[in-house]
């Protein structure tokens, strides 16, 4: 089965705003077009009971509208939320070690990092530290979906990421941003299987959460 279908009948819900929820939120926000289409970030179809969600981008936000399809038996939509943007990465930083010293510490290969002193990408101020960072899942998906892709990228190197938590501060980052419809963001949740994956690797993780856009009308 082809994504063609899926991304189809999202689309469709969208535009046509058939169920209530859709209406809801098109109501505060508008998801970003192209080509005269609603845009489409990502299309998951990893689900082991078929469902298949579709992620359009919201203007102007880093949350998603979340658009869930069954596909068992046909396609069809099942209902619409909106989905967090979750950043989930792995930072190690050092004010006595540089870049590429840390980046020596280990084989994985980082995906973001800085020298202490360097500029900041945003603003005249300075980096006062040293670090390097691993997100091998920056786009729209799930919370659960994102720290697990993450724990089994750093288990790719268990013994240099024990060495970036001793020797550079190592830990996990999270920055959520909701969408702030009526101030129930939710949260997250950490099962069994990740907090014992956390423990083999010494990892402590660290929350930032944001609600953003516009509340329900």
């Amino acid at each position: 089965m082809t994504n063609t279908l899926i991304i189809q009948k999202a689309i469709e819900e969208i535009e046509a705003k058939t169920l209530g929820a859709t209406q809801q939120f098109l109501e505060v926000h508008q998801v970003v077009y192209l080509d005269g289409k609603p845009k489409v970030a990502r299309v998951d179809t990893e689900k082991e009971d078929g469902t298949a969600i579709v992620y359009f981008p919201v203007v102007d936000e880093k949350f998603f509208v979340a658009v869930y399809l069954d596909t068992k038996l046909k396609i069809s939509v099942r209902h619409i939320d909106t989905e967090p943007y979750h950043s989930v990465y792995f930072r190690a930083t050092s004010k006595e070690l540089s870049f590429s010293e840390l980046t020596a510490l280990t084989t994985l290969t980082p995906t973001d990092g800085w020298n202490i002193n360097d500029k900041k990408k945003y603003g005249n101020s300075h980096y006062k530290f040293s670090a390097l960072e691993f997100e091998p899942n920056p786009g729209a998906d799930e919370f659960d979906d994102k720290i697990k892709n993450l724990l089994d990228f750093l288990g790719q190197d268990k013994d240099g990421v024990k060495i970036l938590v001793e020797k550079a501060n190592g830990y996990i980052q999270v920055a959520t941003s909701f969408h702030n419809a009526n101030t129930m963001l939710g949260g997250h949740h950490l099962n069994k299987e990740i907090i014992k994956h956390m423990v083999s690797l010494n990892l402590a993780i660290n929350f930032d959460i944001y609600a953003d856009g516009n509340k329900f009308t």
